[in-house]
């Protein structure tokens, strides 16, 4: 169904607002941020499930968390030379089939896609250059990067990566007394789900299988802390 060019859509600035095409193909051209009249210092916006999501910038627990993964998959490159998976941070994701944009924390290519995508200098990648997609939940964006439930009945990210056919959705969900690693695979395209999953505690060494078999570190991993 396409979509008007003109959309009142409720962010988390809490006003609505009209714009002059639909969320979505704003976000594609960057013009977005400067339409919210948000300020430039890593506050992301996103479409998921069609509406807009503004979020703060991450908490330092949060990017150590995102450290330890892209370290992981360094310290298996710098190993064997021929290690074929690179990873990049806060890398903008067209999801075009679903018309929702992204901002994972972190993506992992092959390196054959790396080096296409810095050479072409995208600004925005595709789903099929992903192997694995990983989210590190905070609390104001923990609802958006979940399975739909209670507080976000509406389709999250878990889906939109499902739909999509990226083949790895790893979960670092920090929430107090619930902090737990889940690491999703087989989407389901037509349902916009996973299949399958498997958990780890925080302070258990995070096991990814093939094709990465490399095996990540949570020892320093905390919960965010409770407000």
């Amino acid at each position: 169904m396409e979509e008007s060019p003109k959309v009142s859509t409720l962010a988390t600035v809490h006003h609505h607002r009209e714009f002059p095409d639909t969320p979505y193909n704003l976000w594609m051209r960057d013009e977005l941020v400067d339409l919210l009249d948000l300020p430039h210092d890593g506050t992301r916006v996103e479409i998921i499930g069609g509406e807009i999501v503004v979020s703060p910038g991450p908490d330092y627990g949060h990017n150590v968390i995102v450290r330890s993964v892209s370290e992981g998959f360094l310290a298996a490159k710098l190993t064997d030379p021929a290690f074929p998976w690179r990873c990049v941070q806060t890398q903008d994701l067209n999801l075009s089939d679903i018309h929702d944009g992204y901002i994972p924390d972190l993506c992992v290519l092959s390196k054959e896609d790396d080096r296409q995508a810095a050479a072409a200098q995208l600004t925005k990648v595709v789903p099929p250059h992903l192997a694995l997609v990983l989210e590190v939940t905070s609390p104001s964006t923990a609802a958006h990067d979940r399975l739909p439930g209670l507080r976000r009945a509406k389709p999250t990210k878990w889906n939109g990566y499902a739909r999509v056919g990226i083949p790895y959705y790893l979960l670092v969900d920090r929430e107090p007394g619930k902090a737990l690693t889940t690491l999703f695979s087989s989407p389901d395209t037509a349902s916009g789900e996973y299949r399958e999953s498997v958990s780890w505690e925080f302070g258990e060494p995070i096991k990814l299988p093939d094709p990465f078999g490399l095996e990540i570190s949570t020892d320093e991993w905390e919960p965010w802390q409770r407000s």
